[in-house]
């Protein structure tokens, strides 16, 4: 049996799969942009919740590569940590703790020394609820009460003002329940949200207010003539689709002065292809 090989997304590719999912694009639409299917974005998003992870990037006091090399070769040269602290206008500690934590001056590296710097920035900060378990306690009991992030943060403003300890954004509550490494709050509040998603997505993250999935120049229902709202003249038809479990749908047409019906009912299966029967009534 022949297997596909699995393709992975650069850093590229990952950052312009964000871009596009925070301007409210579905993860099909991206798919298709990628020449993948859904579920191949889905691991990707879920993976932080629906939620971008910041850019990573390094603090302008550690030490460079460049920095690092010449650490290296001043002990090869046998020149003490000072002196080479003074060359390079660092703190002599800093270099000092810089061999110590990186193998000593006889395993110094620069390259590992570099990536090993890098990973350790990856250890996972706490966040404010974590830091104060009786805040995420007050948290976790109006969530049970189907009270939104947004109200919990507004309540929590409002009954503790000036204590900063005994409040916190409603996107600090989100975060914490759409990315369970943070381990504050369980997974199960999930189900007191309103809205009933896997992973996050604003409500200002969306394509609609550019026109997609709208009817162009489109006119109210409220708007159309008498004859036709009171069945008096026929000839005027009235649709409507509805969407049913295993990608299924079934569209009516209706006579409104006769009550004669039309309907076809549409199946999407990835195996089957398309099915159409139509029915009349």
């Amino acid at each position: 049996m022949k297997y596909r090989r699995r393709r992975f997304f650069t850093d590229k590719q990952k950052s312009e799969i964000w871009d596009r999912w925070q301007r409210g694009e579905s993860m099909s639409s991206i798919g298709r942009g990628f020449d993948r299917a859904s579920s191949s974005i889905y691991p990707l998003l879920a993976r932080t919740g629906g939620i971008r992870p910041p850019d990573r990037s390094r603090s302008q006091l550690a030490l460079t590569l460049a920095e690092r090399e010449e650490i290296s070769r001043g002990l090869i040269a046998k020149h003490s940590l000072r002196s080479i602290a003074l060359a390079l206008k660092r703190s002599a500690s800093t270099v000092s703790r810089e061999v110590q934590r990186n193998g000593g001056a006889a395993g110094y590296r620069a390259a590992a020394s570099d990536q090993a710097a890098w990973d350790r920035a990856l250890r996972p900060k706490m966040c404010k609820l974590a830091c104060h378990p009786a805040l995420s306690r007050a948290v976790s009991a109006k969530l049970q009460r189907k009270w939104s992030p947004e109200q919990i943060a507004g309540w929590l403003k409002r009954a503790f003002p000036g204590e900063s300890q005994k409040q916190v954004l409603h996107e600090t509550i989100y975060r914490s329940l759409y990315i369970q490494a943070r381990g504050v709050l369980k997974k199960e509040l999930l189900e007191h949200l309103r809205a009933k998603r896997t992973v996050r997505r604003s409500r200002h993250a969306s394509l609609k207010r550019n026109g997609l999935g709208q009817i162009k120049d489109a006119i109210s229902i409220s708007q159309r003539p008498a004859s036709v709202e009171d069945r008096a003249v026929p000839g005027h038809w009235e649709g409507d689709l509805i969407g049913g479990s295993g990608n299924s749908y079934i569209a009516t047409l209706v006579e409104r002065y006769s009550r004669y019906v039309r309907g076809g009912s549409v199946c999407l299966n990835s195996r089957n292809g398309c099915r159409v029967n139509s029915t009349n009534r």
